[in-house]
């Protein structure tokens, strides 16, 4: 039987065109290598999963390939490259500081590196998880970071820049890689998809991709988890929330129109059967308040880029923001807030989240009041 290979390891870039979402830094490495502009020291810092050790590699790769393409991209042919893809390379060591933190690894590191390359023209030395370094590791380090000999460089990769020590920020060029957008992530959800010739519906990927958080392994190990789960090669969107215990967007569409009805029955049926489900009141209050924010966001066509879900959800969007007045969604968004804050301290939950239902229930007819007044009011002057 063959052996699975999780989609994270086996789609893994293995050159700087295919790195999702961090064109920024690629496009710098890219011309530094072009410019032989190279830093002797390079500090990648990120959230986790944006793919800092995996430009780490890349970079190691590229600058000791001996056949660079037109687009200064690893040729994954020479010898260079066929070493570093079967781990084989002398050229390249990486260290694990998580688990190598002490002044012992750190001076053992420092040891290798008085030793030139035998092949290839530079020594590469990845160092992640970099911010787990005891203080005197890092400065153990210092001197040899300061001034490495020339064939060296160090990649430095964490997710808590804030606890690298200043002094080694300073001898360091910085590169800071951004959470990716889940546009880039349903994208090479969608390649990988083909690749393995798995149908899918965009809705599901979309899910997967806002579940991840902007962390691209997350969503690989996610999509993973659901492609095992369905049995039949497909994603699907109800299997999908099913299998995350995601609470369907639908929900929040049919509780809102009661709340436009000013329904408080409709309201409080709607989120018994969400408790029944198993789902938490606070899970319920916190993804109410994130969908009034989104009907907000659909009330002006310059903001409605900032919704980030597939275009059929983005149709019930516009069409249920064009019913509800700014007014109501303000209001209604200030009494969610409320009762997200007060949420953990409530005796009694259910009626604390009860109790924010019944008052935004009646909201529509409070406003309605309050523009009568004012118009009474303007009539008399």
């Amino acid at each position: 039987m063959e052996n699975f290979v999780v989609s994270a390891r086996k789609y893994r870039p293995s050159n700087f065109k295919s790195v999702v979402g961090q064109q920024h830094i690629t496009t710098t490495l890219k011309n530094a290598i072009k410019n032989n502009h190279l830093a002797q020291a390079f500090l990648f810092c990120g959230p986790r999963g944006v793919g800092k050790t995996t430009c780490a590699r890349i970079l190691a790769k590229t600058i000791n390939c001996q056949n660079l393409s037109a687009d200064f991209e690893a040729c994954n042919v020479c010898d260079s490259c066929m070493a570093f893809q079967n781990n084989a390379s002398f050229n390249v060591h990486e260290l694990d500081a998580a688990s190598n933190n002490s002044v012992d690894d750190i001076r053992s590191l420092v040891e290798q590196v008085r030793y030139a390359p035998q092949h290839g023209q530079f020594k590469v030395y990845i160092i992640d998880e970099v911010h787990m370094l005891s203080n005197a590791a890092f400065n153990a380090f210092l001197k040899t970071l300061e001034e490495p000999p020339k064939y060296a460089i160090f990649i430095l990769a964490t997710t808590e820049k804030h606890k690298v020590i200043p002094t080694i920020l300073s001898r360091c060029q910085i590169f800071d890689f951004n959470r990716i957008q889940i546009g880039d992530i349903a994208e090479h959800l969608k390649y990988i998809s083909s690749e393995e010739k798995i149908d899918y519906e965009d809705e599901a990927l979309r899910l997967i991709a806002t579940k991840a958080d902007g962390a691209l392994r997350d969503a690989l190990s996610i999509f993973d988890l659901i492609v095992t789960y369905s049995a039949g090669n497909k994603v699907t969107y109800q299997e999908t929330i099913d299998n995350l215990h995601i609470l369907d967007y639908d929900y929040y569409f049919k509780v809102v129109a009661a709340l436009l009805e000013g329904s408080i029955s409709s309201a409080l049926l709607i989120f018994d059967e969400i408790l029944r489900k198993g789902f938490d009141g606070h899970n319920f209050i916190v993804g109410l308040t994130e969908h009034l924010r989104d009907l907000i966001v659909c009330k002006d066509p310059f903001t409605v880029d900032l919704l980030q879900v597939s275009e059929n959800a983005k149709e019930r969007y516009l069409q249920q923001s064009q019913q509800a007045s700014m007014s109501f969604l303000l209001s209604a968004l200030n009494i969610c807030n409320q009762s997200d804050i007060h949420y953990k301290s409530s005796k009694n939950q259910r009626l604390h989240v009860e109790l924010a239902l019944m008052k935004l229930a009646k909201l529509p007819h409070a406003l309605s009041l309050a523009a009568l007044s004012e118009e009474e009011l303007k009539k008399k002057r």
